[in-house]
């Protein structure tokens, strides 16, 4: 019998579309994590392919390809990538961050830096400092619904930040694979499920919000008009810029060039 296709899923409401009809593929095993430890999973060869986020593809010498048109992206407000903050955006000068996260990690970094010349000092946040210790707070992901940070008036959106910016979409994960795997079966699959969950986003999320916390009419409009699900040309314009200018101010390798399949 042949093995099962092992991926690593981010564990979040925003990979719910991207991921349809896979859990009932018995040629398909899906290994549920948070963003910032899927790369780990797929460098140690524990998953075949995992949905990373978009910084990593070029982060310690690793050799790996983006493999599908499916991602997790926005084109404006993403809702789920945000900094809370006292202080007016420009005035912020220290950052806790989610750990889960490292591409909007360092979008955070690239946006203060171009947007308002000013590089941030960041530190760890686990949810359990004292509000008074923290100017201002990155968090992903669902603890954006979740996790209420009350005593923070001002939000700043890096979806609708990085739209400001560059005037391009941002993709903040894909499917990536070692360069030397064959994939094309496996990108089929990936488009499929994609193409389903897109079509079934407000099935999806009356399904899967409750449970993780979203109320059902937030859910339906983040899946279905907040977030992007196809690697389009735009989208991969916004890949190579985010990656320039991260590479400017030297949060990658200078070498560092994106592969797709």
């Amino acid at each position: 019998m042949k093995a099962a296709v092992r991926l690593g899923v981010v564990s979040y409401l925003n990979a719910k579309p991207l991921i349809a009809g896979l859990e009932a593929d018995p040629g398909v095993e899906l290994l549920f994590d948070v963003p910032s430890r899927l790369p780990a999973l797929l460098d140690d060869g524990t998953v075949d392919a995992a949905l990373v986020p978009v910084i990593d593809l070029v982060r310690h010498e690793r050799t790996w390809k983006v493999i599908s048109d499916a991602c997790i992206g926005c084109d404006g407000e993403t809702f789920t990538v945000r900094v809370f903050s006292r202080a007016a955006p420009e005035a912020v000068r220290t950052l806790h961050v989610d750990g889960d996260s490292h591409t909007s990690v360092a979008l955070a970094r690239v946006i203060w830096l171009e947007m308002f010349g000013r590089p941030l000092e960041v530190l760890p946040y686990t949810g359990h400092e004292d509000a008074d210790v923290c100017e201002a707070v990155l968090l992903i992901g669902d603890k954006v619904v979740t996790h209420k940070l009350i005593d923070f008036d001002r939000q700043t959106d890096l979806g609708a930040a990085w739209k400001s910016l560059t005037s391009l979409p941002f993709v903040f994960a894909v499917w990536a694979a070692p360069r030397n795997a064959e994939v094309s079966a496996l990108a089929r699959r990936l488009s499929a499920a994609r193409d389903a969950g897109v079509a079934a986003a407000r099935l999806i999320a009356a399904d899967f919000g409750p449970s993780m916390g979203w109320p059902v009419a937030l859910a339906v409009r983040y899946l279905t008009s907040r977030l992007k699900f196809t690697l389009g040309e735009r989208q991969r314009q916004g890949m190579i810029r985010f990656l320039e200018l991260a590479r400017k101010h030297d949060l990658v390798p200078a070498s560092s060039e994106l592969e797709f399949a």
